[in-house]
């Protein structure tokens, strides 16, 4: 039995998918059976060379080949791979990923530039839009929803970059995020009321904090009876009420024209009667009309922005709501924020790759031209660990928020230990138990 070098490999794979591509394209199979056909046609093509390969080698080879005909070539495996919840291509010789929050770099590599750019369009086309010179970006997403975004030369030096945030298929849920540390049981039940209550709230963090993974957790807690509108650059929130409605924006047609941004469907969305707004995040001039209507009484609105700690978010949303166009007062702004929304929570991805809620912080008013804010839950990072853990602690800070009638008002009346009062001892129980002497 011979043994093919890896030239020898890559030579017989080009030919089975060219002698593939040849077949299907004569007989074309109907639409959403390609990899079906490849599947039955596979092992035919492959015994037509008489090519006698280990099992191992044969088997591996047949997978690359159907992954290239029918799948995302190089990337499938990956896909495939419920423990990664991150791709990154940088060119055609490097792939990324993350596991368990670690970036590990993989032996796995396109052929070409070419390669990369197949995938791209593959990726692209089923939801009709294209990368090329003069628009070198586009974010999609793949059937199981997973967010893609991909860019190409001009603007990337390194050639045709692919990022993909894997979809994840179990959704995580409170009892996961205490669990694994995001949080403390403590601050769930208090977000939870938060949400109970109808609190506008900005989810903020940097990059791969789990932003998306704490929003579609708080939209959980959302009444079934209320009417929910979400909107989203690629559609990914895994809201499970039955009254959604779904709104993704559209990029711009091969001619120009056509887009629908975010900023139009929130004010389309304020004609359809939403009991909820949620945007997946706010990144330019819709958050103006965001703060209009949290301002005009749509509350319990939800929303996400990338920012590096509770008071640049609030900084970051004000560039947000200049870049509406309007010429408005930095003053009139920063009211209209503090009016709007009521509470930060800002997730943080520390750099042993756990991810936690940093802070939840009231934001409670205006003093001055300064908008007003208080930690009522924060991290507190004490070291790292002999296996480069960081260790710290979850704690409230001992305020009770302002905002704890609205809390009272919906059924959550949170005992002082939940914002960190000392428990009274049983003397002191006792002693308040007693009638007041004459």
């Amino acid at each position: 039995m011979p043994t093919l070098t890896n030239p020898d490999l890559a030579r017989l794979k080009a030919h089975l998918v060219t002698t593939l591509r040849q077949e299907i394209e004569a007989n074309p199979p109907a639409p959403g059976q390609v990899r079906a056909r490849v599947t039955e046609l596979l092992p035919q093509v492959y015994a037509r060379t008489r090519v006698q390969l280990d099992e191992q080698v044969r088997l591996g080879l047949l997978r690359e080949v159907l992954d290239e005909m029918a799948g995302y070539g190089p990337l499938q495996p990956f896909l495939d791979d419920p423990s990664i919840s991150e791709i990154m291509v940088n060119g055609p010789k490097q792939i990324f990923i993350e596991r368990n929050g670690e970036l590990i770099e993989t032996t796995a590599h396109f052929e070409n530039e070419e390669h990369v750019l197949r995938m791209i369009d593959r990726i692209l086309h089923p939801i009709g839009r294209s990368v090329d010179a003069d628009r070198p970006m586009a974010d999609a997403r793949l059937p199981d929803g997973s967010r893609v975004n991909a860019i190409i030369p001009p603007v990337s030096a390194v050639g045709p970059c692919i990022t993909i945030r894997k979809f994840l298929l179990n959704t995580m849920s409170m009892e996961d995020m205490i669990r694994f540390g995001t949080l403390t049981e403590h601050m769930s039940e208090f977000l939870q009321a938060c949400v109970a209550a109808r609190l506008n709230i900005l989810i903020s963090g940097p990059t791969s904090s789990g932003k998306t993974t704490m929003l579609n957790v708080l939209s959980s807690f959302i009444p079934e009876r209320e009417r929910i509108i979400t909107i989203e650059d690629a559609v990914e929130l895994q809201l499970k009420q039955k009254h959604v409605i779904r709104l993704e924006t559209k990029a711009r047609g091969v001619e120009g024209g056509g887009e629908i941004n975010a900023r139009d469907l929130v004010r389309n969305c304020l004609r359809m009667r939403p009991d909820r707004i949620i945007v997946g995040e706010v990144r330019s001039g819709e958050a103006l009309d965001m703060l209009q209507a949290m301002n005009t009484g749509h509350h319990g609105s939800l929303t996400t922005l990338h920012a590096n700690s509770p008071r640049d978010a609030m900084a970051r949303l004000e560039t947000m709501v200049l870049m509406a166009g309007l010429e408005l007062p930095l003053i009139a702004i920063r009211r209209q924020a503090a009016s709007a929304f009521n509470l930060v929570v800002h997730l943080g991805r520390l750099s042993d790759g756990t991810r936690k809620v940093t802070h939840i912080t009231e934001i409670s008013g205006m003093e001055g031209d300064i908008i007003t804010m208080s930690d009522i839950f924060r991290f507190e990072q004490t070291g790292v660990g002999s296996d480069g853990k960081i260790t710290g602690q979850l704690k409230a800070t001992g305020l009770r928020p302002l905002f704890s009638p609205r809390l009272e008002v919906v059924g959550y009346k949170l005992g002082g230990e939940i914002f960190g009062a000392l428990p009274l001892s049983a003397a002191e129980v006792k002693a308040q138990s007693q009638p007041p002497k004459r």
